[in-house]
């Protein structure tokens, strides 16, 4: 019995923070040089148009484990427009969840010089999701009239919409995802909200003088879930390099959920919060990029290999301005 229930509430720990939430889960995609995934300000932000790629896979021995893979692309249109497209498949056991965004952001620059970075960004991203839960594989000895034993699924469209700040060295962004209340009839009324908003915050800033060779960058991520009350918060620090082909990078991210959830140890009750570590290491080789991350849970009751792999590929595009700023603004340069 007391197998079973951690490992319930080990489902509950885990899934608060990625099945609870509609459209492309929040990792830690962004700290992979990926932040147009998470805030649709920063479509056309950087000096180069990006093109990124990731995969995600957690619990390579499990069945059904939890992957993630999305596709994204994001332009500069004249001085103060920039547009984007993100792709993307997401899979959880028997649920599942593919989609696509279109994203228009508007870029006001506040600088006095073609060399100095004061950006003020706004951005609204509309995505349209198609909801799967496979029925076909659960026990039909286990009879539920809730069951129909097929694939049921559900399709709506949603909107995320935020702002950045980009001023030398420091970045600030806020998102609000899911604006609209959707009704869903993939589940029961009883455990399906139609309040999916979920709202960002994030900032860094970077340390170092522009164009020395080390530069390191503080930065953190706030997210706050709407319906549920669910907080969390990630504290990360990255290092750069400077190298004749590019620049080399890594970094660790912390991330803590604020709720947790109690459980029976032996004869005691205890308590655990979503804990997870993410190392990453990141190449910039010419107009190419690659990144490697792994996020390790945590806490008292995991899965023994319950660690979470995701590579992310990327390229820059000519285009936009072309020439970097004279800052250390890893995002924007």
């Amino acid at each position: 019995m007391r197998i079973k229930k951690a490992y319930y509430i080990l489902l509950l720990l885990v899934t608060q923070l990625s099945f609870a939430q509609d459209g492309i889960p929040v990792y830690s995609d962004y700290f992979a040089d990926n932040l147009y995934l998470l805030h649709p300000s920063m479509a056309g932000a950087a000096t180069h148009n990006q093109v990124r790629l990731t995969a995600r896979q957690q619990w390579f021995d499990q069945d059904e484990a939890p992957n993630l893979q999305t596709l994204s692309y994001n332009t500069r249109l004249g001085d103060k427009s920039g547009v984007g497209i993100i792709a993307f498949n997401d899979k959880n056991g028997y649920h599942s969840q593919t989609g696509g965004y279109i994203t228009y952001a508007h870029h006001l620059m506040f600088s006095r010089s073609a060399a100095d970075l004061n950006q003020l960004s706004f951005g609204l991203s509309v995505g349209i999701i198609q909801s799967k839960l496979d029925e076909t594989k659960f026990d039909p000895n286990d009879f539920d009239p809730v069951i129909a034993g097929i694939v049921q699924s559900s399709s709506y469209f949603n909107v995320d919409a935020g702002v950045s700040y980009n001023f030398l060295d420091f970045s600030g962004h806020f998102t609000v995802k899911n604006i609209i209340f959707r009704n869903r009839n993939l589940y029961t009324e009883k455990f399906e909200s139609n309040n999916q908003r979920r709202y960002i915050i994030s900032a860094s800033y970077a340390i170092g003088s522009y164009g020395s060779t080390w530069a390191y960058e503080p930065s953190f991520m706030f997210q706050f879930a709407e319906s549920s009350g669910e907080q969390s918060i990630d504290v990360n620090f990255k290092a750069y390099r400077e190298m004749d082909f590019g620049k080399v990078w890594g970094g660790i991210s912390y991330r803590r959920s604020f709720d947790g959830s109690e459980f029976l140890d032996g004869t005691e009750i205890s308590d655990q919060k979503l804990q997870y570590i993410t190392p990453v290491l990141g190449v910039n080789f010419n107009k190419f990029m690659f990144a490697y991350t792994y996020s390790h849970q945590i806490g008292n009751i995991k899965f023994e290999s319950g660690g979470f792999h995701q590579i992310t590929l990327g390229y820059e595009f000519l285009g936009g301005r072309n020439e970097p700023y004279d800052c250390n603004c890893p995002a924007i340069n």
